[in-house]
This record gives structure tokens, C-alpha cells and sequence, in this order.
């Protein structure tokens, strides 16, 4: 049974359990209650239940979302981690600009719950004018938010009200990661899933310590598990969670992640991990792309690129690949789409992706 605190604070109210009870049930009853609202007032409907578990949806990056059961033990235990790593307290400001459909957004409202702080709501596709005069102990936002963000004028300005930020969800391009190292504001990029309730590492995107390595939260260990993939030990767990993420592991408590096993690029032999190539190429491509294959004859995959939008000039694009890439790193064709087909909360879909540059392919033929 989970013990319910005497009070939540949303949007700077205090609300008793009786009180809480009644603005759930007045909420919900609202028929033109927009989607992102109605996904967090469900979930403080379903958080305040007497049952053990939330029911949970995986992203869906690698294929169909699924539907999983999370204990709130362990929800709570995730919550009060990152509570203490960012030394967060009672009366806190923290914003939610995350849907509460997915784990990211339940995650920031337990941790309000759990720790006492302040639950600031705004729509996920806000253009957080709010920033301009309010500032945040912690927030947690999307690549997308951010680079939107940073493209105003007042962008970079409104990002460093937030003290701590956290970014997760998906890659982050080197581009973006560039102009979030220059800000005042410790951020962070975390690494985790739905199954270990949010995250469970991070790395420091902005000041004197970022680094490409991930660091554990405490109780938290990994090891190299099947196909050199890393495996997350939690200490209230019995069992490892084995993930689909190639590490390099550099401690019990740190390790950096190299990709998924299920993208890498089997060409002429040679193991390819197409999210190394990106970071590579990031300062030659405006806009969106990625690493894929086609089948080959004599290689039996051959690299292409695949970029986000209009056909351009491609021989130029190849040309400045040649002089930043390895030889058998360089891609032998390039293919546009005008939209990348991505999750709900903004993963690429790289099957998808692979999918539709064969049928590219094929036409060509």
C-alpha cells in the first residue's frame, strides 16, 4: 500500500487528500479537457488507487508499443533517487512539459509527490513563455522542445531559468548538444526506459564535467551482458534487466552507450553503429538524417544516408562525407524523405525508415 501525503501542490496550490480526491473527479468530467491534462489526471487517479502497480507504455522505437505493469515501489524508489542526485527539496519548483501517457511524464509528477515540491503544468508543445519570468529548481524536456527553444531569441535565456534540466527521450544531435553545452544551467542527458521507471544514468551536458559517459544513480550498477549489450542491475531488483544497448563499459557505475544491437550495420564483415557515423557527420548536414542499409550483392549491406526533407545537390553531401569519414564509413547512396516516421514522443523509427528507402530502392531499379 502506498502512503498518500497530506498534501500535492500543482500550479502553486495546496491541496489536501480530500481536496486532491475532488479536482481529479472534477478534471476528468470535463469533456473538452485537453489530452495532455486528461493523461495527468489519470494518472493521479490511477497513482492514488489502492493497487501495486501503474499500468505503463513503452515507447514503441523498435516495434509495437507494449503495455507493461511497474510497482509503484519502484517508481517511488526511482523517484527518490534523482530526488537526492540533484539534492532536490521540499517547496521546489519543478516543471512538467512532458505528456503523462509515457513514464518521463509520470516520473516528474511522482517526483513532485514524493518530495513535496511544486508541480508547475504546461501543454508539451508550449512555447514556454512562462520561462521568461518564472525560474525552476528541475524540469525534464525532449531534444525537440529544447532545439525549438533555442531557435527564439530569448531561447537560450528562458532554458537557464530552468537550474536543472534533464533531456531524455531520444538522441541528441551534436548540433544541439553544441549550444546546450554554453548554457549556465546544469544539464543532463539521461539514459533508461520505461522498465527501470525513467532513468537510471546520466551524463552532464553543460559545464566543466560534460561528458560522453554515463554515471549511475546510487543502487544502481551495470555490466556487459549478451551481445556485449549493457545489463542493468537495481538493488530492489532480483533480476538484471537486460537491455538492447551495445556499452562500453568503464565501471560497475559507468559506461558509455555505442548503440542498439538491433541498428547495427553488418557491411563487407565490418560492424557499423550507425548513431557513431551520425555524430561524425552532424557538422556537415543541416537538419535531420541517419545511417541506414540496403542489400548488396557483394557486401551483403551497403551504408546509405537518408536525410529529413527536400532532395538537394547529393554530390556535395557525399563529397563532404568523404573528407570527415573513414573510407568503408562513407555512404555509398543517399535518399530524402520529406518526414522521418517517429514515436509520439519523438524516437525515430529506424526500421520504418529502412523500410521505406527499400521500396526507394526498388522504383529505382
Amino acid at each position: 500500500m502506498i502512503k498518500i501525503p497530506i498534501t500535492m501542490k500543482i500550479n502553486g496550490q495546496d491541496y489536501t487528500t480530500d481536496e486532491l480526491t475532488m479536482l481529479i473527479a472534477e478534471r476528468l468530467s470535463l469533456p473538452q479537457l485537453p489530452e495532455w491534462e486528461r493523461e495527468l489526471y489519470t494518472f493521479l487517479k490511477e497513482w492514488f488507487t489502492p493497487s501495486d502497480f501503474i499500468e505503463a507504455q513503452t515507447s514503441g522505437s523498435t516495434g509495437k508499443p507494449q503495455n507493461i505493469r511497474l510497482p509503484k515501489t519502484t517508481m517511488k524508489r526511482s523517484a527518490s533517487r534523482t530526488i537526492e542526485f540533484f539534492g532536490l527539496q521540499a517547496g521546489n519548483r519543478i516543471l512538467l512539459s512532458l505528456p503523462c501517457r509515457f513514464i518521463a511524464g509520470k516520473m516528474m509528477v511522482l517526483r513532485a509527490i514524493i518530495g513535496r515540491m511544486d508541480l508547475r503544468t504546461v501543454h508539451p508543445s508550449s512555447d514556454f513563455d512562462l520561462l521568461t519570468d518564472e525560474n525552476f529548481d528541475f524540469g525534464a524536456m525532449v531534444p525537440n522542445q529544447v532545439f525549438k527553444l533555442l531557435e527564439s531569441p530569448s531561447g537560450k535565456a528562458r532554458l537557464e531559468n530552468i537550474r536543472n534540466l534533464l533531456i531524455g527521450g531520444s538522441a541528441i544531435p551534436a548540433n544541439l548538444e553544441a549550444q546546450i553545452s554554453q548554457l549556465k544551467s546544469r544539464v543532463v542527458s539521461t539514459y533508461g526506459m520505461t522498465e527501470t521507471a525513467s532513468h537510471i544514468a546520466i551524463r552532464e551536458l553543460s559545464g566543466e564535467k560534460r561528458s560522453d559517459v554515463y554515471h549511475c544513480l546510487s543502487g544502481i550498477s551495470v555490466t556487459a551482458g549478451e551481445n556485449e549489450c549493457l545489463q542493468i542491475h537495481i538493488a530492489e531488483s532480483k533480476e538484471p534487466l537486460q537491455t538492447k544497448d551495445i556499452a562500453e563499459i568503464l565501471s560497475s557505475t559507468s559506461f558509455r552507450i555505442l548503440g542498439r544491437v538491433d541498428d547495427v550495420i553488418i557491411s563487407g564483415g565490418i560492424k557499423y553503429w550507425p548513431e557513431k557515423i551520425e555524430k561524425t557527420l552532424q557538422s556537415a548536414i543541416h537538419g535531420r538524417f541517419v545511417i541506414s542499409s540496403l542489400p548488396d550483392e557483394k557486401l551483403g549491406e551497403k551504408l546509405v544516408l537518408v536525410i529529413e526533407g527536400e532532395p538537394t545537390d547529393s554530390e556535395i553531401i557525399l563529397q563532404k562525407s568523404a573528407e570527415i569519414l573513414a573510407p568503408f564509413e562513407r555512404p555509398k547512396a543517399i535518399y530524402f524523405i520529406c518526414k522521418f516516421p517517429e514515436t509520439p514522443n519523438g524516437k525515430l523509427k529506424r526500421n520504418d525508415i529502412k523500410e521505406t528507402i527499400k521500396l526507394l530502392f526498388h522504383k529505382v531499379q
